[in-house]
């Protein structure tokens, strides 16, 4: 048990800093390459952020663990909006100004629909991941058509902002740019190996594993961007980094999982895990669209209930450990 625990902590550690290095050499990147600051905040920055996620799953799932691929990416959608978004809140309550972010949460919503859809048989097949990765080219599109036209979204805004205070010269973008990535992988295989090595000795499956040891781990450079905009005023970047991920985790990491290794659903994911997964993003849609003249906002009491619900659900998962 020494070896692999060792190699989580490593892994995860060298995750942490190989996805922050890769987001901040990507958007560097796009800033010399005139990509406008909408685009950056709303594509680059979500894929970056759920680089993790993508790269842990497919590499689970090419190595016939497909448990752990799907615990990996709805695992971290759970995280992203309970842990996350409780924490930034608490530091420094959110409050909603992007119109364009107005728009991505009623897409959440859908997407995490369908998701629930596809996999209410049981089984996520090929045709299902395809399914859903077509959702992702679709997104992707519109993503670069909102980022191209909506220059004084609030998001743009701060995302510029953001871009200003971390400028690099072209060279050193493009090296962390390969390096994040090349660590990236490395690491990624290094926390898998890991986690299904300790999965196999307590005697649990993958699926636990990947919904919360793995599942936090991946989530971090989104919880350290989260809270250093929060800290910052940018709450509409920690906002969209979130919605971002849980995008990019709910289409592309899943889709790709699925389509490497077509998998059956535990059926405590359906009873348990999917309709955790939609009520918190129900919720979340609730609070950041605001209703009856509310302005979209995330305060200090909210947040408090959204930790409150990531630890009773963290308990839940913990007694099924216990019990095997």
């Amino acid at each position: 048990m020494l070896l692999p625990s060792l190699a989580i902590l490593v892994g995860l550690a060298l995750l942490v800093w190989s996805a922050d290095r890769f987001v901040d050499g990507a958007s560097a990147t796009a800033g010399h390459y005139s990509v406008p600051p909408l685009l950056v905040g709303m594509l680059i920055v979500g894929f970056g952020t759920s680089a993790p996620e993508m790269v842990v799953s497919t590499l689970a799932a090419s190595q016939g663990n497909p448990g752990l691929a799907l615990g990996n990416a709805w695992g971290s959608n759970i995280v992203n909006i309970a842990l996350i978004l409780g924490v930034t809140a608490l530091i420094s309550p959110i409050v909603v100004h992007s119109k364009v972010l107005h728009q991505e949460l009623p897409i959440l919503v859908a997407v995490t629909a369908l998701s629930a859809y596809l996999v209410w048989d049981g089984q996520l097949s090929r045709v299902d991941a395809w399914v859903l990765l077509a959702v992702f080219g679709v997104l992707v599109s519109w993503s670069i058509v909102a980022g191209m036209r909506g220059g004084n979204d609030a998001l743009a805004f701060e995302t510029a902002t953001a871009l200003k205070a971390h400028e690099m010269p072209l060279k050193r973008s493009l090296m962390w740019l390969v390096l994040g990535l090349l660590v990236l992988i490395g690491s990624s295989r290094l926390l898998v190996w890991g986690a299904v090595t300790i999965a196999q000795s307590l005697g649990v499956s993958d699926l636990i594993i990947g919904l919360t040891v793995v599942a936090v781990g991946t989530s971090l450079p989104e919880l350290a961007s989260c809270v250093a905009a929060a800290r910052k005023g940018e709450h509409d970047i920690a906002l969209g980094n979130v919605l971002g991920s849980n995008l990019f985790n709910s289409l592309a990491v899943v889709g790709i999982a699925g389509a490497i290794a077509p998998m059956q659903i535990d059926p405590d994911v359906l009873s348990r895990d999917l309709p955790v997964m939609v009520g918190l993003t129900l919720v979340l849609f609730v609070m950041g669209w605001g209703f009856r003249g509310r302005q979209g906002r995330i305060n200090r009491w909210e947040a408090g209930m959204l930790l409150a619900a990531y630890l009773g659900y963290t308990g839940w998962l913990l007694s099924t450990i216990a019990a095997v």
